[in-house]
């Protein structure tokens, strides 16, 4: 591995308070979460040549009306053939961005940081949406050729494309569209910025030796597999405004099967100090779908919380903790110790937008927040009335 070079200076400011921890404000450069709630990046499939509607306003506004400190907006494709499916939403073009600024100002106006999660679904892309099969889409059925770092295909039953292993001037190319829709993402009113290099989509391939088998600058060693990643995201930083924030989602490990050398936890360690030397101010640390048949993701409540723990520890970067969180008490208990700075919600989020207000009931802090009221009047004239 090469060594980490000196850790760039980030501002990241908590506030003391005798709130639960869970409310307590956290403040990254200029931008600050009024609690640690977050929303994590859900692909709705619901948009049109990548234009987010109205869907996508009801269904971001409501966690922001229902009190989440940060919604980072699903995986946002800098390219059409670098969507998962052809109703992701898309940042490819300025006539994308109008759209975007209503959600924006909508989440803005109820407290919410609006946050953009940027991608490219790499050999993953042109897939069926999961309740339409999740398969490769044929050309008739409006798919497209996919790329990877290496010619291999995803899964011979359902993700069975032969993706092009891209060559040095389409590697570059992406890169400079991910710094396009930056640009855009500045413009549409995003507050924080994320690069989703996890899942197995295209940056994750990049970074897992189970997935590149390149023999150049951008394959073989720590440091080639890293390179994609780090020049992107660096390349991201620059065109980033710098008083906001910007993370990157890990698969923190490939959860790789027995006699398969894949990535892992001391890599992501390494890799997030180099991120971290770069500008970005947070790791987001999800795991594992590089390559399917993995039977033992050990899926239980706070099952990827020992990544974010260690991350932060051990590369002195601020942490997301994901998956499997749904109770308020065990929320609170990860920032309470340590374990992470925010806990970003997908699945309970679904069930229930309002899950900050019924955190704040639970940890018996609600009938003293001020600064980080949870409802607005509209409702909780109401529904305090009734509690």
């Amino acid at each position: 591995m090469c060594a980490a070079p000196k850790p760039a200076v980030i501002s990241v400011k908590t506030e003391s308070s005798d709130c639960p921890a869970l409310f307590t404000p956290i403040t990254f450069r200029s931008v600050r979460l009024k609690n640690r709630i977050g929303v994590s990046p859900m692909c709705q499939y619901s948009a049109q040549e990548g234009f987010m509607n109205d869907w996508h306003l009801v269904h971001l506004g409501s966690r922001a009306v229902g009190g989440a400190g940060l919604i980072i907006a699903e995986a946002t494709a800098v390219r059409p053939e670098g969507r998962i499916s052809p109703q992701d939403a898309g940042l490819w073009s300025d006539a994308h961005i109008v759209p975007m600024k209503r959600i924006t100002q909508f989440l803005k106006e109820h407290g919410c940081v609006p946050g953009i999660q940027l991608a490219h679904a790499g050999r993953k892309a042109s897939a069926a949406r999961p309740w339409e099969g999740a398969h490769h889409l044929k050309d008739t059925e409006g798919g497209w050729p996919t790329l990877a770092p290496s010619a291999l295909v995803f899964d011979p039953k359902k993700l069975n494309k032969l993706p092009n292993a891209l060559s040095i001037e389409e590697i570059e190319a992406i890169q400079a569209a991910f710094v396009a829709a930056t640009q855009r993402a500045v413009e549409a009113g995003f507050q924080w910025l994320e690069l989703h290099a996890a899942h197995g989509y295209l940056a994750h391939s990049f970074y897992s030796p189970l997935t590149n088998h390149r023999d150049d600058r951008y394959g073989g060693s720590f440091e080639n597999r890293c390179r994609f990643v780090l020049e992107t995201a660096t390349a991201m930083r620059k065109a980033w405004p710098a008083e906001l924030p910007m993370s990157v989602r890990l698969s923190c490990t490939d959860w790789a099967k027995e006699g398969e050398t894949g990535w892992d936890l001391a890599q992501s360690v390494q890799l997030s100090m180099l991120l971290k030397a770069v500008g970005v101010d947070l790791i987001d640390c999800s795991s594992g779908f590089a390559t399917p048949g993995v039977s033992h993701y050990p899926i239980e409540p706070d099952w990827q919380v020992p990544f974010s723990e260690t991350i932060k520890k051990e590369a002195g970067i601020a942490t997301a903790a994901v998956g499997m969180i749904t109770e308020p008490e065990q929320a609170n208990d990860i920032i309470t110790e340590g374990k992470a700075d925010i806990v970003l919600l997908a699945r309970e989020m679904l069930r229930d937008p309002y899950w900050p207000w019924w955190a704040s009931k639970t940890l018996g802090y609600h009938d003293a927040l001020i600064d980080a009221l949870i409802l607005p009047p509209q409702y909780s004239h109401w529904v305090e009335q009734a509690h």
